[in-house]
């Protein structure tokens, strides 16, 4: 049995060099599809035990002797490559520095943002862990200040033909149907906000993208699992810090998307039967931020 995902319903093909092989049984220990097992002392595969390979890689990547090959599902024999040594990862503090000083960043030079960064960008979150391999990830890459600014205009004429849905009549009808919560979020900011991004345009001011040269709305086919786009943005912003880029989610985007704006998708190649995800707007700052600021959790319990 094969996990079917937007872009692949077969299962992934494993085989194991026997010459090579050392019993050692990692592969077995690791694979969760269970298409590895034990049998006289000897590793076989059946593709038809549980889940069958669904293309994770960890039998190959824990082999010590390089006796197991995948392919299929997106990976290759080049998809493969040594971990890097332990003296050239970061430790607990850089990696806290690293978050520490990312901050949201909303005002942007008027520059653009070099094809090697995003190509960077991209590579750093590809590696970006999924729900069931190969990624269903898709990413719609923004390139420039004026295509970034198409993009939300569009994304607000779309907002406008929404916004009876969350005005006050609207909202009493559908009250009872409604949690508190949801009730709360669309009379309260929602609404509002439109309205404020209507105003700020009429200002010639994009309060919805803030005129960033450079936008990634990270989206999901209907197979993934939902916290999938959110991943790889945060892998996204990350790595725009080290390059010395700022970066910003925005979240109105992928909820309206959801709600319609079939022709806001097909103009830009965004599958209409896709999940929404997250938007990231990424920049030079403009400003130089000389404070970290401590976050707490809502609750931490401990069972």
């Amino acid at each position: 049995m094969a996990i079917p995902t937007a872009r692949h319903s077969e299962t992934a093909t494993v085989r194991i060099d026997y010459e090579k092989c050392k019993d050692c049984y990692l592969c077995v220990k690791v694979c969760k599809g269970a298409p590895l097992y034990l049998e006289n002392g000897k590793v076989r595969i059946d593709q038809t035990r549980y889940f069958g390979c669904f293309g994770c890689g960890h039998c190959a990547a824990v082999c010590p002797t390089g006796a197991i090959t995948v392919e299929g599902r997106d990976l290759s024999q080049t998809s493969f490559m040594n971990i890097p040594a332990r003296e050239t990862r970061a430790g607990y503090e850089e990696l806290m520095a690293l978050m520490l000083a990312r901050r949201s960043i909303r005002e942007f030079e008027d520059r653009e943002i070099e094809q090697e960064k995003i190509d960077r960008i991209l590579a750093a979150a590809s590696t970006a862990p999924m729900g069931i391999p190969p990624s269903d990830v898709e990413v719609l890459v923004i390139n420039g200040k004026e295509k970034v600014r198409e993009f939300s205009d569009d994304m607000l004429e779309h907002m406008k033909s929404q916004k009876w849905i969350f005005s006050k009549p609207a909202l009493l009808v559908l009250r009872p149907f409604m949690k508190r919560e949801e009730y709360e979020v669309l009379d309260k900011f929602m609404y509002p906000a439109i309205e404020i991004f209507e105003e700020m345009r009429k200002e010639d001011t994009d309060y919805l993208l803030y005129g960033a040269p450079l936008a990634m709305y990270f989206h999901i086919s209907p197979y993934a699992d939902p916290a999938d786009p959110f991943i790889p943005a945060t892998y996204a912003i990350l790595a725009a810090e080290t390059l010395g880029l700022g970066s910003c989610m925005i979240g109105t985007i992928g909820p309206m998307l959801k709600s319609g704006g079939k022709e806001i998708k097909e103009k830009y190649g965004i599958n209409t039967r896709n999940q929404p995800g997250i938007v990231v707007i990424f920049g030079y700052p403009t400003v130089k931020y000389r404070r970290a600021i401590r976050r707490n959790l809502a609750k931490v319990h401990y069972y």
